[in-house]
């Protein structure tokens, strides 16, 4: 870290402040009697980060030496202290780490928030692959992310380059959201979403330092896409107009660097951290393959082009030539000709100026490319114990539904320990939902009306007017966050649970 962090006191608040329904902070691992914890394992705080010539005040989640998140290797343990030394209640949730218990993510019914200046203590073994931490209120607009990697035992010789993507915009999320026209639904699910108490307890914080206030400051001028510039029904994307795409806290204007070697092996380990934006991958020069997607392997699938919906991850193995020189990794937005990217460069490479829009929009985001794909280790044939629908819905005064409610008055998903439940994700709206659930790794089963042995994920993409099926065994007991990763979606009314007994 930057500088020294103080010993942090650990108060019967912080020990009071998660669910009653199973033991509040207690089962977050905080006891009694601990008294002062001397290094943070993870510390949330802010920072101020350069936007397009512009500063911006959003959060960082420092990790050891103050590198960003979790880097780690396959049956390591994520043990030690979360600090919040923001001055913003948090709710982290870990997502993809299906071996945290219940209690150990914030981020459920009940769960609470951590208060500014406290801690809470987590012990669980990190689940391999590429998986991230990230905020479940609107703080996650504002960069409260970050990489989770736990290095898998079978990786192989190879050099990791982890890549964030977030879509950026120098308004607050509250402001964002009141463009929309929606409002939060989600005060009550523990005080865990912005807007409870009026502002989440986010303060003054959404007024970032250099507030540009519009769509269209820092060269996004004419970025058109609101949900209100589309006819009704009219299917699309990018209904939040933003000022900047990052990868790795950066604009492709000025990219993050990364030094590779001639003739090396690269796996990309791609998250996609935007909250509203899905992307295109690809790799000009480098040809690629998809070994895993949202931390579970694959079989290996070559495209020009992979689809990344919010929250989802991908795995991609590249060659550097043995000539070397300078390739880009470049994130196209869906329905736009945005990009954003890295570049990978061996030592000496020249590394041309990168245009921050593509010759062409690329397409909306669909099925065709998660219908290739088929998962290493496919769950054992069974036939289901439950099968539910799952109605996406959309209202007007942008309210998003599950089955006619929102959260709130939703009903629950009802499933017993060991059964086999079965999820038909139906989609009559006018957007795709990237579908999350929490607890569980799950694998897609059909596509439309056919039946398939697909990936193992933990998001999946639901198009428009394309059912979607999922299958998972109810192994977790909790009640488990099912809910749209756009974070104005699920803020907005599109979550529900899932509760195992």
């Amino acid at each position: 870290m930057n500088k020294p962090v103080p010993a942090i006191p650990i108060s019967r608040r912080g020990l009071l402040l998660g669910g009653t329904a199973i033991g509040g902070s207690l089962a977050l691992g905080i006891r009694p009697g601990l008294g002062q914890i001397s290094a943070p394992l993870l510390t949330v705080d802010t920072r101020v980060l350069e936007v397009n010539g512009k500063p911006a005040k959003v959060f960082k989640v420092a990790g050891p030496g103050g590198k960003s998140g979790i880097h780690a290797a396959e049956g390591d343990r994520f043990k030690g202290a979360l600090f919040n030394a923001s001055a913003d209640p948090l709710q982290m949730h870990w997502h993809g780490q299906i071996k945290a218990p219940f209690e150990q993510d914030r981020a459920r019914p009940d769960g609470g928030m951590l208060a500014p200046g406290e801690t809470d203590l987590h012990d669980f073994e990190l689940t391999p692959g590429t998986h991230w931490m990230h905020s479940h209120t609107l703080t996650e607009q504002q960069l409260l992310a970050a990489p989770m990697i736990a290095r898998e035992k079978s990786a192989g010789d190879v050099q990791d380059v982890v890549i964030m993507l977030h879509d950026f915009a120098f308004r607050s999320p509250d402001e964002i959201l009141a463009e929309l026209g929606g409002s939060n639904a989600h005060g009550g699910h523990g005080g865990g979403h912005a807007g409870h108490g009026g502002h989440g307890g986010q303060g003054g914080h959404g007024a970032h330092a250099g507030h540009g206030g519009h769509a269209g400051d820092g060269g996004h001028a004419g970025h058109h896409s609101g949900h209100h510039g589309h006819s009704p029904g009219m299917i699309h994307a990018n209904d939040v107009n933003y000022d900047a795409y990052l990868a790795n806290d950066r604009t492709l204007g000025d990219p993050d660097v990364v030094r590779v070697e001639k003739g090396g092996r690269v796996r990309l380990r791609i998250i996609n951290g935007g909250t509203a934006t899905g992307f295109f991958i690809s790799t000009p020069g480098l040809k690629s393959e998809c070994v895993s997607v949202d931390g579970s392997p694959c079989l290996p699938v070559a495209a020009d082009s992979y689809p990344l919906a919010q929250g989802q991850r991908v795995d991609l193995i590249v060659t550097i030539p043995a000539g070397g020189g300078a390739f880009p990794v470049l994130a196209q937005v869906e329905e736009a000709r945005f990009v954003t990217g890295i570049v990978l460069a061996t030592a000496g490479a020249t590394i041309a100026k990168l245009p921050l829009e593509a010759e062409t929009p690329q397409p909306l985001i669909d099925a065709r490319f998660e219908a290739r794909l088929k998962a290493t280790v496919p769950l054992p044939a069974k036939r289901p114990d439950k099968t539910f629908h799952v109605r996406l819905g959309e209202e007007p005064n942008y309210r998003w539904t599950i089955n006619g409610r929102i959260h709130g008055e939703h009903v629950p998903f009802e499933a017993r320990l060991g059964e086999r439940v079965e999820l038909m994700f139906m989609n009559p709206t006018s957007m795709m939902h990237p579908m999350h659930l929490h607890g569980h790794h799950f694998q897609v089963i059909g596509i439309g009306r056919n039946r398939i042995a697909g990936p193992v994920r933990d998001t999946v993409i639901v198009p428009p007017h394309m059912p979607v099926t999922i299958a998972f065994d109810a192994i977790y007991k909790g009640s488990w966050f099912l809910h749209c990763h756009h974070l104005y979606h699920m803020a907005t009314g599109m979550m529900t649970e899932v509760r195992v007994s």
